[in-house]
């Protein structure tokens, strides 16, 4: 089972250093704690008082990426999904059958021509071939599926681009912690 990484692990790594400096001051204010404290309690390794809050706020989850290439996933798809009504029913079982498929890598619900935008990692186009006619038409409700393959990874990254200071954190109460 997942644990999410505990404030006091911060400090070990380059970005948490990074990050502990920056939102101190709004740490403790979203904390209800003055910034005195909280960098009193940092310098002590009190963490586990402020690690509820900032596992609520920051983290989503801990992972490691793994190179597709030596795994056999050699195909990387975008596919554009398109359902014959945007119900919320529909939509919910849509979402509910793609979650079910490790293939799927990400999944989107867009503005534009497709309702959905999913990008999925298959090792073959016959594995492509079964997760569309085995598992994708299969879920009601779709109208149109259209692939696009990519070529070329250009660019990859999961860092998100901290700016370098006056970074407001969200209220925690405000916080969608609903990640699937």
């Amino acid at each position: 089972m997942f644990r999410p990484a505990r404030f006091s692990a911060l400090p070990r790594c380059r970005a948490g250093r990074r990050i502990a400096s920056i939102f101190a001051a709004r740490i403790g204010e979203h904390a209800r704690l003055d910034h005195a404290v909280v960098r009193e309690r940092l310098q002590r390794g009190q963490h586990d008082s402020l690690a509820i809050h900032f596992e609520k706020c920051l983290f989503k989850q801990q992972v490691t990426l793994l190179n597709p290439e030596p795994l056999g996933l050699r195909i990387n798809v975008f596919i554009q999904v398109s359902l014959e009504k945007q119900m919320e029913d529909a939509l919910q079982r849509f979402e509910q059958a793609i979650s079910e498929r490790p293939e799927v890598m990400e999944c989107y619900l867009m503005t534009g021509d497709a309702d959905y935008l999913l990008r999925v990692v298959m090792p073959d186009m016959q594995a492509l071939e079964r997760f569309i006619v085995d598992h994708l038409t299969k879920i009601p409700g779709i109208s149109n599926i259209r692939s696009s393959f990519a070529l070329k990874q250009v660019r990859y990254k999961t860092a998100l681009p901290l700016p370098s200071s006056e970074l407001t954190l969200a209220d925690p109460d405000d916080v969608a912690t609903d990640w699937r």
